[in-house]
């Protein structure tokens, strides 16, 4: 469904400029920004996708991941078509790479944002996550079912690329309680050979999203030969500790798709090298991803299991006034609604 489109500027000669994201396309008259999802259409910026949810499933929160956000509860998931990144290894690619521009994407039903919040309902889900795609080219259905959820006492969360700008996060932030962020790298070339984006937007977002008081957790999908190096691997997290070292930091383990079909995936002891790397540097919540093992979640202090997972299935939680009843050590997170953010 086409609909106006927010933060959007007019420019000379009919030319609009997308103020959404760190692209900031300039788009000529009937052409489209690099998204494929948002036209010019007579002078006038549009979205082309409000209203046409591609997918819609009930998930585990554990599965976005979030793991120190409202454990144990569901999360009602929605994307529609199209990224403004062209992840090489993309391995959601079969919708995150579809577009309006080459009508591949029509004839998606429309459903309404109220219809999404109340179908959150009747699963009984905690939370609805903008997920699977890229919710940043969505905005607009994100903003508007975001702000309908918020009313009826449901959490809002962006499973992201983080290449937004501060005007767009600005803008969502009354209604946005949590993000997963992909920091896909701490190369800049491979940000732009490998995902046609830049790295330094990104990181931005991750610093603008705990100024803004967004509860923030970060996901790596470590992919042999390409951004495993232990000294990237150790800049990255000396970065993200530099923020906060209560920040957690997901490492997926790659199995092959999409344009990289023929690489190899994760070994488990590269995995296990970052786990160590990102804790020398100073992060106390590491959690391996796309692995068979469970994957608890642990005192900072003592060790203590407070949390344990199996299967995205929260098993046990152990925690008293947000803390670790061993210890009494403070445990960062969100784990009963809003308000109760610990540190």
């Amino acid at each position: 469904m086409k609909q106006q489109a927010m933060l959007g500027e007019k420019c000379q000669d009919n030319d609009v400029r997308c103020l959404l994201c760190a692209h900031g396309c300039r788009i000529k008259p009937g052409e489209f920004g690099f998204c494929g999802v948002r036209q010019n259409k007579d002078g006038v910026l549009q979205t082309l996708v409000y209203g046409e949810p591609i997918a819609a499933h009930l998930d585990p929160i554990e599965k976005k991941p979030l793991y120190h956000f409202l454990p144990g509860t569901r999360s009602y998931s929605v994307a529609t078509v199209g990224c403004n990144f062209r992840c090489r290894f993309c391995q959601n690619w079969q919708i995150s790479q579809l577009n309006k521009k080459d009508h591949r994407a029509d004839g998606v039903p429309f459903v309404p944002p109220e219809e999404i919040v109340e179908q959150a309902l009747i699963y009984k889900a905690q939370s609805i996550a903008y997920t699977y795609t890229e919710p940043t080219i969505f905005f607009e259905y994100a903003y508007d079912i975001a702000r309908l959820a918020q009313d009826k006492g449901l959490a809002n969360i962006f499973v992201t690329n983080g290449f937004m700008t501060r005007s767009a996060l600005e803008q969502i932030q009354p209604f946005l309680n949590a993000a997963n962020v992909d920091l896909k790298s701490f190369n800049d070339t491979f940000y732009r050979q490998t995902c046609s984006g830049r790295l330094e937007p990104v990181l931005q977002t991750i610093r603008n999203m705990k100024d803004l008081g967004i509860w923030l957790e970060v996901t790596t999908l470590i992919i042999p030969g390409i951004n495993d190096s232990p000294a990237e691997i150790r800049d990255l997290t000396a970065f993200l500790a530099g923020i906060d070292p209560n920040i957690p930091w997901h490492i997926s383990r790659f199995h092959p798709d999409y344009q990289f079909d023929n690489h190899a995936p994760t070994p488990l002891t590269t995995l296990q090298a970052a786990q160590k790397i990102g804790h020398e540097q100073g992060l106390r919540y590491i959690y391996p991803g796309n692995v068979s093992q469970d994957v608890n979640t642990a005192c900072p202090e003592c060790g203590q299991v407070l949390i344990k997972r199996r299967h995205y299935q929260v098993e046990k939680l152990d925690l008293t006034d947000h803390v670790c009843p061993k210890c009494q050590t403070p445990v960062a997170g969100i784990w009963e609604g809003e308000g109760s953010y610990g540190t």
